[in-house]
């Protein structure tokens, strides 16, 4: 089994800079993987990334989701960035491999681009698909529901989640001086963020996933 996140830039041709979020996003994926046989970034806005353990995948599609939420945006008055990101996770089989991603088969692309499809259609930003439908039902609920969290990001709590997701074990002190702010400036980002809501979904989609793999 594997799992793949097909998504892709949410208004990204209101930036005239595409470089604010692509460069960033190449970085991230760079530590993943190589080019074109692991990611692909396609059509200006347009990606898929394969994450061989599955039970990573909800995590890689969140520090995706906090690296285009922390895009600063244009009008500087606001707090929110001018962007977003859609993200279908798909876990299946990878039944044919080629040189690119785009040539892969198997049914987790499939699964992630029917995911895909469905998430445009019903303007939601983050869904999956797998081999197990009450799992998924459960799963998209949640995932549904931590979205409305998450799409209102403000690019500062953006910026602690993504510290968080890499660093699980760093305290709010730490991040205050890593970032230059008080702790107590830390913790209402954090709680704005409902950070701990979405670690403990993070936490019960691993656990899950753990279990029906074995």
């Amino acid at each position: 089994m594997v799992a793949i996140i097909t998504g892709d830039i949410i208004a990204s041709r209101k930036l005239v800079n595409q470089e604010k979020w692509l460069s960033p996003l190449k970085n991230l994926f760079s530590t993943w993987g190589n080019s074109p046989k692991d990611w692909k970034i396609d059509r200006g806005d347009f990606f898929q990334v394969e994450i061989t353990h599955s039970e990573e995948v909800l995590i890689k599609a969140l520090e995706i989701k906090a690296l285009i939420k922390k895009v600063a945006p244009l009008d500087e008055r606001k707090k929110i960035s001018t962007i977003d990101v859609r993200l279908a996770i798909g876990i299946g089989e990878k039944t044919y491999s080629g040189e690119s991603i785009s040539e892969n088969n198997g049914s987790a692309f499939i699964h992630s681009g029917d995911k895909f499809d469905v998430l445009k259609k019903e303007n939601i930003t983050l869904g999956i698909k797998s081999p197990w439908k009450s799992f998924d039902e459960e799963m998209n609920l949640y995932l549904k529901l931590v979205s409305t969290f998450m799409d209102k990001w403000s690019v500062s709590s953006a910026e602690i989640v993504e510290i968080v997701l890499k660093e699980p074990n760093i305290t709010q002190d730490e991040i205050g001086k890593q970032l230059g702010i008080q702790q107590s400036a830390v913790s209402r980002r954090w709680n704005r963020a409902n950070l701990n809501e979405i670690l403990e979904v993070e936490k019960m989609f691993k656990k899950k996933i753990q279990t029906l793999l074995i």
